[in-house]
């Protein structure tokens, strides 16, 4: 299935979910669908990749294992970072209304559906 297409229905099945971007290594976006401007999501997925990669080199430090995701709360949104693979971030974002543990189980579904389509 194609990547817009994953993200599209990711996006379309959890409310309250205002987008999704897959990036590359370097946070440049690959494909993306949001509700809202397309510019300001791949600013997000840009700076959360980067904490991303800072958690990842965690597990290198200490012996927790590698780094699947991470769900970070802030004032305004909800943002969900995982990793696909070593090369790619999928980035979900959700409004302060969503329920993040809920958006956690679609998101990992399509983390895994993104990961056999890349590799």
């Amino acid at each position: 299935m194609p990547f817009k297409q994953l993200l599209t229905n990711l996006v379309e099945a959890v409310p309250g979910a205002t987008g999704a971007i897959l990036a590359d290594w370097e946070g440049e976006a690959v494909e993306q669908h949001c509700q809202g401007d397309p510019f300001e999501m791949k600013v997000t997925a840009a700076h959360w990749g980067i904490l991303l990669t800072r958690l990842k080199t965690l597990h290198e430090k200490y012996a927790a294992g590698q780094v699947q995701e991470s769900l970070i709360t802030t004032d305004e949104q909800h943002a969900i970072v995982g990793a696909i693979g070593a090369e790619y971030a999928l980035v979900m974002t959700l409004g302060p209304q969503a329920l993040p543990l809920q958006a956690l189980r679609s998101f990992r579904e399509v983390s895994g559906l993104l990961e056999k389509e890349i590799y």
